[in-house]
């Protein structure tokens, strides 16, 4: 993938999560103002919910955060290679995954 098209994509992905983070604070802000109203008849269930949002908000903020380390590489030249060992990253797995940090190898003995 050449560079343009890295960026291209990095920023598209980068503005989704923008968004998809905004109106999840508008949803938990909501949910927690019905919460305190007591608009629920289960009370297990906010804090079911709750955990549930925070956890969806969490990757979605693990992604963005990798989406921006990718900028950061792309800008200096060094996107493309694997942030461990400085091997180049397969242009199949960058396809897959623009923000790719490994090797495919790097990451499945990673997990």
């Amino acid at each position: 993938m050449n560079e343009y098209e890295a960026l291209r994509r990095l920023r598209h992905e980068h503005d989704q999560l923008q968004v998809l983070l905004s109106q999840r604070t508008a949803t938990v802000e909501n949910f927690v103002a019905a919460s305190a109203q007591g608009n629920r008849s289960d009370i297990a269930e906010p804090l079911t919910s709750h955990g549930e949002e925070a956890a969806i908000t969490r990757q979605l903020e693990s992604r963005l955060a990798a989406i921006e380390r990718a900028e950061v590489r792309l800008a200096a030249g060094t996107y493309g290679r694997s942030i461990l060992s400085g091997h180049v990253i397969a242009p199949e797995r960058l396809e897959a995954d623009p923000a790719a940090e490994f090797t495919a190898e790097e990451a499945a003995s990673l997990r």
